[in-house]
């Protein structure tokens, strides 16, 4: 019996993902655990292995195609079996435009269509904001594998960008072939007004950025206050130094992870959710820790930081912000953080605030450490100041409790000795 492939859930706020490419034609065998095809999220892009084994019968939702999450994507089954139409498949397929009128058929064609619909021919590669290069995790290391430079690849996908066959293609030294024609047409948008007193032509922006405007301006009604404390880095960074020297990478990053994660013990409604209505203290930390991306800003999750010591902190958030910038993140990862940490400190900023993540009560941020001259000992002197700003949401967190939330992280920052407690020298 035939096996429907649905489009995955990356994340609990995803509503829907768009196929970048398909690592099987229709007709080839499928093992399970084979990359299968690779989605763009609001998050991140990732690849998704087959459950299943079969023969892959038919895909339903082409390169370029922009579906709902469970929405029935490919079906994988035995050679001659009977399928469903595909837009009954799983039922959650957007409805299909009627075809236009012959009177508006010019006017149709002047409209610009959705990005789902793939081009008729290969696009040149082009870069992505910030000047990186479209292409697809997949199609990186397949060129590193082959020696072949992705500036030199013309992209067969979605606005261009680069994926498996065209890097294979360009090693073969032969053109590119263009993506297989949609079975699922996509439906043509209205085109949105044009900005007042703004010069040249607009660009849409990333699904991620689409996205993070979406959950943020959700997020502005959520009443918020900040609080700002100075932090004496000076011992902290000394001692660092000196496991530097010894061989380890714990990092200033880890040290205030641990401090957060420490403090939350102390503070539960900082490690809290809720409605407005009810409160939802969470039994573990679960960190989020937010990296910038070509695309954007992702926050991936640390689970149970606070179960964790020093350097298995610090090995865990390795592990998970190499993933998350290589795209290959578990999807279960890419949600459910209880408190986040947002490090602007590489950046050379004094102070900012962050934003709260949506089912949060609290962000930190992380400033650069720089050298001021304060009162120490009696006197005056150089020391290594770093501030940290909370954001909290006032409808369980109180002024008060923020302080003292913002103090305990200082407090533990400032005790370079209760660290050298907890990693200790050789």
């Amino acid at each position: 019996m035939a096996v429907p492939i649905r489009m995955p859930m990356p994340g609990q706020m995803t509503e829907e993902c768009t196929v970048l490419e398909w690592y099987k034609a229709e007709g080839d065998t499928v093992s399970k655990g084979d990359p299968l095809f690779e989605i763009e999220t609001d998050k991140s892009n990732m690849e998704i292995e087959a459950f299943d084994e079969g023969t892959l019968l038919r895909i339903d939702a082409p390169v370029g195609a922009t579906v709902p999450v469970e929405f029935i994507v490919a079906w994988i089954g035995q050679p001659g079996e009977e399928l469903p139409e595909p837009e009954a498949a799983g039922g959650a397929a957007p409805a299909a435009a009627p075809a236009p009128e012959p009177a508006a058929a010019a006017e149709q064609q002047a409209l610009p269509v959705a990005a789902a619909a793939p081009v008729a021919a290969p696009a040149p590669a082009a870069p992505a904001a910030g000047g990186k290069l479209k292409i697809s995790p997949r199609a990186s290391r397949v060129a590193a594998e082959l020696g072949v430079d992705p500036r030199s690849v013309t992209g067969t996908g979605p606005g261009g960008r680069i994926v498996e066959r065209d890097v294979r293609t360009a090693a073969e030294g032969a053109p590119a072939a263009p993506p297989v024609a949609s079975s699922v047409p996509a439906a043509p948008v209205a085109a949105p007004p044009a900005p007042i007193n703004v010069a040249g032509e607009g660009e849409t922006l990333s699904r991620m950025r689409q996205t993070i405007a979406k959950r943020l301006t959700e997020n502005t009604s959520v009443p918020t206050f900040t609080v700002t404390v100075a932090v004496d880095m000076t011992d902290l960074l000394a001692y660092r130094a000196q496991l530097k020297a010894a061989g380890s990478k714990i990092s200033v990053t880890d040290f205030v992870h641990v401090a957060v994660v420490q403090a939350l013990g102390e503070f539960p409604m900082l490690n809290a959710s809720t409605d407005g209505v009810q409160v939802w203290k969470h039994e573990h930390v679960h960190l989020g820790v937010a990296v910038s991306v070509p695309a954007g800003l992702l926050v991936p999750v640390v689970r149970d930081a606070d179960m964790l010591s020093v350097k298995g902190l610090h090995d865990k958030t390795v592990e998970t912000v190499v993933a998350a910038r290589e795209g290959s993140l578990a999807l279960d990862l890419l949600s459910g953080s209880t408190f986040s940490v947002s490090n602007m400190g590489m950046f050379g900023v004094e102070s900012f605030t962050a934003i709260i993540n949506p089912g949060e009560s609290g962000i930190l941020a992380v400033s650069s450490i720089q050298a001021e001259v304060r009162p120490y000992a009696g006197g005056m002197a150089i020391r290594q100041m770093m501030r940290i700003t909370l954001t909290a949401d006032h409808r369980i967190v109180d002024g008060a409790m923020g302080a003292e939330f913002t103090n305990a992280v200082k407090r533990r920052l400032e005790d370079a000795d209760g660290f050298r407690n907890q990693v200790p020298l050789g």
